[in-house]
């Protein structure tokens, strides 16, 4: 069994960078006009959520232990409002990808800029103390992940959306 690395003791960068990246996401997302019914607006905010804990709990630490969050490398307290910071951001992903969904040729435009757009939100995090990379993990690799989540996501989307235009209310209820 590994220690627990511990980064930090005190209430400082990194958690302010938490609350203020979640209540900012959640204070866009509750001002932008609602584009989607309520329960796809919930599967959105959910793909972030989800697709970050995956990330952060399988590449962070229980597969290969390239990164730790927040103040020590076991999932503690302080890392659930860490998680629920990916919710705004995939709700605004999806959001912001909503005008362009029938120009088919600018997705893959739209996911490399979100891809870079996450890398630098990444590295900002990175400098706040919210991320710790250890054995040779770097930002290049997150763009990977990013450019493959943000793909999965944009296949989400289009089968979510027909399946509620076409009245699948199966997927929703």
């Amino acid at each position: 069994m590994t220690a627990i690395k511990v980064y930090d003791t005190h209430f400082n960068a990194n958690e302010w960078y938490v609350i203020a990246g979640l209540c900012l996401g959640l204070f866009i997302i509750y001002k932008v006009p609602p584009r989607f019914p309520r329960k796809l607006s919930a599967i959105f905010f959910l793909c972030g959520v989800t697709f970050g804990a995956l990330a952060d709990h399988y590449i962070g630490s229980i597969a290969f232990s390239f990164y730790d969050t927040n103040d020590t490398s076991a999932f503690d307290f302080a890392d659930i409002p860490a998680l629920l910071m990916y919710g705004p951001y995939s709700y605004l992903f999806f959001y912001l990808y909503d005008p362009i969904k029938r120009k088919t040729k600018l997705a893959p435009l739209y996911i490399l800029s979100w891809a870079l757009v996450s890398v630098v939100f990444e590295w900002t995090a990175v400098l706040a103390g919210v991320f710790h990379y250890t054995d040779g993990y770097w930002l290049g690799i997150s763009f990977m992940i990013y450019l493959l989540v943000q793909s999965i996501w944009v296949f989400l989307f289009h089968l979510l959306v027909n399946a509620e235009k076409n009245g699948h209310e199966a997927l929703f209820t």
